[in-house]
């Protein structure tokens, strides 16, 4: 199967902004461009073939040179918070941008890679993205080399592979920002959505979300989704993690977890399914609670709890958490992770 290819846009130096399209053979076509390496649409079959775009976006590459919610985005080198925008590594204090309440939030809002233009090269129904990241640039140590790969194969999976180098020890912690709603873009709440995810036990956070460092069990509280409930059912129960969130907006530590590709979670609405697996420990579950009322593709509004995130992950605030799983990589210890989000 080849890659097609389409002008997206044209940066204001005159750049042009390529869209790569995947599709297969059952209908399921996946679209993506080289600004950021963002996903801007995933048109999926439900189980009578009526497709839909199950992820939030725009339609123009204007509108993604802003994307304040990161729709679609390759966050990088680091996604989500870390605690007093800081770390120390090898003795070193490295400062970050204080760009969330005096923490960082997915390295730099303007700077980050979802705001690079990045290179690409397409193989068989696949394209890699990749570039180079110099010493101290966001202030993150090492001169790094990192790819990410988009895959669409038969088996209706959309597979995406991060690798990363760097010449000094370095945090790499790479996710992607997808929003999704299997309804379709913009249909209305995600509420209705049946979640499973095979994790026992969560991250606590502080009130401006960090990890305490406690990991607890998620037994006899709304987050336990080791049973499937609903998105809605108690996402307004007056659990005290809930009401600082405003919702579900945290880490769950997932199960058995050793490194190997592992099916973790499963979502279920308007007659689709998605199963997702990933290689990583931790899943950020965000239930869109902070969503503001947006313009989006197609004319479409985006809204409160209009869509979900699954954002695989090394766990929130690691760089500054010894007792976390380690995000540290290398001179002989290169990034790998694999996240797929399969369709049924």
């Amino acid at each position: 199967m080849s890659v097609d290819t389409k002008t997206f846009g044209v940066m204001p130096d005159g750049r042009v902004i390529t869209k790569y399209v995947l599709q297969n053979t059952n209908g399921l076509c996946a679209e993506v461009i080289d600004f950021g390496a963002v996903l801007v649409s995933l048109k999926v079959p439900d189980d009578k073939g009526d497709i839909a775009d199950v992820v939030l976006g725009y339609d123009t590459l204007e509108e993604y040179l802003e994307n304040p919610d990161f729709f679609g985005a390759t966050v990088g080198p680091n996604a989500n918070r870390i605690g007093g925008a800081a770390f120390v590594l090898d003795g070193q204090r490295c400062e970050l941008d204080p760009n969330d309440n005096g923490n960082n939030l997915h390295s730099h809002k303007q700077k980050g890679f979802h705001k690079r233009i990045w290179n690409a090269r397409c193989g068989d129904n696949s394209v890699t993205f990749f570039m180079e990241d110099g010493d101290g640039s966001l202030g993150f140590p090492g001169n790094r080399k990192i790819s990410v790969t988009y895959t669409l194969n038969e088996k209706n999976q959309l597979i995406l592979e991060y690798h990363g180098v760097s010449d000094r020890n370095t945090i790499f912690n790479m996710t992607n920002h997808s929003y999704f709603n299997l309804k379709g873009h913009g249909v209305g709440s995600i509420e209705d959505h049946l979640m499973h995810i095979k994790a026992s036990h969560y991250t606590p956070t502080s009130p401006e979300l960090i990890p305490t460092g406690e990991i607890a069990p998620v037994a006899e509280t709304p987050m336990d989704f080791t049973v499937p409930h609903t998105i809605g059912e108690r996402i307004d129960d007056g659990f005290e993690p809930l009401k600082v969130a405003g919702g579900y907006d945290h880490n769950w530590v997932l199960d058995n977890w050793n490194g190997s590709l592992q099916q973790f979670a499963e979502v279920s609405a308007a007659g689709r399914t998605m199963k997702v697996y990933t290689t990583l420990p931790g899943v950020q579950f965000y239930a869109g609670n902070m969503l503001p009322a947006t313009s989006g593709k197609g004319g479409m509004t985006y809204g409160r709890r209009g869509a979900f995130c699954l954002e695989t992950q090394f766990f929130p605030d690691t760089a500054n958490k010894p007792g976390f799983p380690s995000a540290v990589f290398g001179p002989g210890r290169e990034y790998k992770s694999t996240t797929i989000y399969e369709f049924l």
